[in-house]
């Protein structure tokens, strides 16, 4: 589920793409973070052994195929879970930690954005590229890329599918700190030894003011409202994802 250092769970993603699965690891990860009152951190890292340069690349593209098949019995759901999940995350009683070690794109950008603190590695990049696929986002990316980044520049990421690198993230404020890959996890554990003697339940308040003084929530469902009907009534909905598999360029109006 995940190693525990220093009154730390370091939890890593089980794989580089998204499924019902591995929401359900990340389930258990907010479990028990929520259960053990010892815990003062979550770090949510990527798979280190055989993808060391990717942090999450979004969905799964064969789930993908069986969302497009089935947009309102497979696709609304898992996206509203995604949903649920990442406001847990935010309104979970301990800081949550983005270790970001390689690539992170649509929803494993949305992923990094509801984290409390992202630190990212100077050999990754990151951006949204929901609509490079002809997709509006579906799990926060427009609400919590503006809060991070200012209207402008969350537009300009989210219309351009543009690429931010290390550096980028940190000047547009998604990130706190780059620092190189090999002292990611360093840095990390040397950042939380200033978070333990904090009180937990005076910490959660915090947390929770900081939140509840920002519309995130209501942001967040008119978001996935959109996606919904998008993905639902748009007969293009599915030419990105049809496109990538069939090896072609897709072909919009």
């Amino acid at each position: 589920m995940g190693e525990m250092r220093d009154r730390t769970l370091w939890w890593e993603l089980p794989d580089v793409s998204l499924t019902p699965g591995l929401l359900d690891h990340l389930e258990s990860a907010l479990d028990q973070v929520s259960a053990d009152l010892s815990l003062r951190a979550l770090v949510i890292t990527g798979h280190q052994e055989e993808f060391d340069s990717i942090f999450s690349v979004g969905m799964n593209i064969d789930f993908l195929g069986e969302c497009f098949a089935d947009p309102a019995g497979v696709f609304i759901p898992f996206v509203t879970r995604y949903h649920a999940l990442l406001h847990r995350m935010e309104e979970l009683p301990v800081p949550v930690i983005a270790a970001v070690n390689g690539l992170a794109r649509a929803g494993g950008f949305e992923l990094l954005l509801a984290c409390d603190f992202v630190f990212i590695a100077e050999e990754a990049k990151i951006g949204d590229h929901h609509l490079a696929s002809g997709l509006p986002p579906g799990a926060g990316a427009a609400i919590r890329a503006q809060r991070a980044m200012g209207t402008q520049r969350a537009k300009e990421l989210l219309f351009t599918a543009a690429w931010l690198t290390s550096a980028e993230a940190v000047e547009s404020g998604i990130a706190l700190r780059a620092v190189p890959r090999a002292e990611l996890h360093f840095e990390i554990a040397e950042f939380i030894k200033k978070l333990l003697p904090t009180s937990r339940t005076a910490l959660a308040a915090t947390k929770l003011a900081l939140i509840h003084a920002e519309p995130t929530r209501a942001g967040c469902a008119a978001e996935l409202a959109l996606f919904a009907d998008f993905v639902t009534n748009d007969p293009l909905a599915s030419e990105g994802y049809r496109s990538w598999v069939e090896k072609r360029k897709p072909s919009w109006p």
